[in-house]
């Protein structure tokens, strides 16, 4: 089929579904995809016609002698609601590297239903910078976060149906179904229920109303399915033996002693890892000029861990000669959390680490008009306003010196906007050069990767040069420790407060061994370097309160609480589901951005 070209196509006409569907007619069956790329016929498990998994555990094993690619992280400043282009970047930047003759890839997140459906919009990036196709991308992709929920759910049902029969049954019932009574405390059940939409109304319900046998009443509630430890275990597993076990430690409740009751108490983990099977495997799709992306799993960066699959990257770093690979929202949360949580557990070292910013989240940084997600922008953010680019331009200085802490290159790319002026870009770059920062101005949205030329060129100068990288603590540096480390060193706080609860938390996990070493994995709001998202630049002088503290045993990772955010975001009350409907004729869905 001849190739397209997509610069002939107008992003400021047309809608990100328009371009997309344009450019499907022309974009590469799976099987030349995957071969162009090295990826062998049994390798590869199509989904149709131009979806298909990777078989990820034979691709590492063939190439496990290969040299590794080049390594890029893509995160951001504090980004206004609206978000500052991180996806459309990744998926800039991909075939800008192609365009310098490069052989790349990419690796992104599988956007949620909830997102999807409320004010973010799928996660495929927009413009002539998409991952497609784009439908079934947006819409359930190949079923994995439908497997997390059914396996998250699946533990549900074997908690709340144990405690029934635990109340309703005797000693001698439960031993004759060879099961021990856990004596599991229904006021201490640590999961909840997951779905895949933002729905406020199931954050806190009552479950088990009826009779004995409708189950145990109790409290409970839902969780969106990507802030699922299941999903955080589908983002940094290594091997289908490394998820197994993972499955079994998961905590699911408190015994009337306090003592934990996990997947493996309740006989329910390998079912569970039955449900994972499939989705262990890597999406394979395409940029809009025909480059891979793998995409996998998806959790948030404010509330999960925020990053695609380590074995993504792994077998990506093996086929390509250069790899980006995208981090959720800022470099406070997202990249803080690749740095720290996701090159400690792959071993993987990146090589730079691009940092995406707009001249408007620099305005609002600044002290702009308040950003309101569903709302158009406010005039001010249409104007040249040189004063507030500069206030704001602290808030990209916090995120460099976050970056260089690790040791990794940062490299700054200006999100070019058409109301952008020169005077203004002229303040981003002089601001981060000073910083200490490579800087880029690039256009791919408007352009694809005819745009990002600058920036790859930034990229695979910052690539060359030497990384001298390092964590930000010791594996064996104490919980309150690590917390404190990163509130003052990331986020800029003076210091860190805890609730009675919380403390109480923390002094129990400090002195149990099996804690000890497992990761910390802050949740925080993605709006500001505070738990606060009112608060907007670098703030100083404040103190990060931290709620609850929260463990993902599976996973491997100690869960801070801080501010007020919450595990089930809100649908708002413009939400995209009023935009999005289908053909009829043809089937075909539009109103996806």
């Amino acid at each position: 089929m001849a190739k397209f070209d997509i610069t002939s196509l107008d992003p400021t006409k047309l809608k990100d579904w328009q371009i997309a569907e344009e450019v499907e007619k022309y974009m590469k069956p799976v099987h030349q995809l995957a071969e162009e790329w090295g990826i062998k016929d049994e390798e590869l498990l199509p989904y149709g016609h131009y979806l298909g998994k990777v078989d990820f555990a034979a691709v590492a094993k063939r190439l496990k002698d290969k040299p590794s690619a080049k390594y890029i992280n893509v995160t951001a400043i504090t980004p206004t609601p609206l978000g500052e282009g991180k996806s459309t970047t990744t998926m800039g930047l991909v075939p800008g590297l192609a365009q310098r003759g490069k052989n790349v890839s990419g690796a992104i997140r599988q956007p949620s239903g909830g997102p999807t459906f409320n004010i973010k919009g799928s996660a495929a990036g927009g413009g002539l910078s998409q991952c497609i196709p784009l439908t079934p991308f947006s819409l359930g992709l190949t079923g994995d976060i439908d497997n997390v929920t059914n396996a998250h759910n699946l533990a549900m049902v074997a908690v709340t149906s144990r405690l029934q029969h635990e109340f309703n049954n005797s000693d001698q019932f439960l031993a004759q179904r060879n099961l021990k009574r856990l004596n599991i405390d229904p006021r201490n059940v640590e999961m909840k229920w997951t779905m895949d939409f933002c729905a406020q109304a199931l954050r806190d319900i009552v479950i088990g109303i009826g009779g004995k046998m409708d189950g145990f009443m109790m409290r409970s509630g839902f969780a969106i399915s990507v802030s699922s430890e299941i999903m955080a275990i589908l983002s940094v597993f290594t091997s289908l033996k490394d998820l197994r076990e993972r499955m079994s430690r998961i905590v699911v409740a408190y015994d009337k002693q306090g003592n934990p009751i996990t997947t493996k108490d309740l006989e329910v983990d390998g079912a569970m890892t039955a449900w994972m099977v499939k989705a262990a495997n890597p999406n394979l799709l395409q940029t809009l000029e025909g480059q891979p992306v793998l995409v996998h799993a998806g959790p948030f960066a404010n509330i999960a861990v925020g990053q695609s699959s380590i074995v993504a990257d792994q077998i990506a770093l093996k086929l390509s000669d250069y790899h980006v690979t995208e981090s959720g929202f800022g470099a406070d949360i997202g990249f803080e959390k690749f740095w720290n949580i996701k090159c400690r557990l792959s071993g993987l070292i990146p090589n730079c680490a691009v940092i995406v910013a707009t001249v408007r989240a620099l305005k609002m940084h600044g002290g702009g008009p308040k950003v309101v997600p569903g709302k158009p922008l406010d005039a001010a953010y249409a104007v040249e306003n040189l004063e507030l680019v500069e206030k704001g331009c602290a808030n990209l200085v916090a995120h460099i010196e976050t970056v260089k802490k690790s040791g990794v290159n940062p490299v700054v790319c200006i999100n070019n906007f058409h109301t952008d002026t020169k005077d203004e870009i002229d303040i981003v770059r002089k601001t981060a050069e000073e910083a200490g920062a490579r800087v880029a101005v690039s256009e791919h949205w408007l352009k694809g990767g005819a745009g990002a030329l600058e920036l790859a060129d930034a990229v695979i100068d910052a690539c060359n040069d030497n990384v001298d990288f390092k964590f930000l603590y010791e594996d064996n540096v104490p919980l309150r420790q690590r917390i404190e480390t990163i509130a003052k060193e990331v986020y800029g706080a003076d210091g860190v407060s805890y609730s009675s609860e919380a403390k109480a938390k923390a002094e129990r996990m400090e002195k149990d061994p099996d804690m000890q070493n497992m990761a910390t994995c802050m949740v925080k709001t993605h709006l500001s370097l505070t738990h606060d998202p009112n608060i907007k630049g670098r703030p100083k002088d404040w103190t990060l309160p931290i709620r609850d503290i929260m463990t993902y045993g599976g996973a491997g990772f100690i869960v801070p609480v801080s501010g007020d955010i919450k595990l089930m975001p809100g649908t708002s009350s413009d939400p995209a589901f009023r935009r999005v409907d289908v053909d009829v004729e043809t089937g075909k869905v539009k109103g996806l951005f």
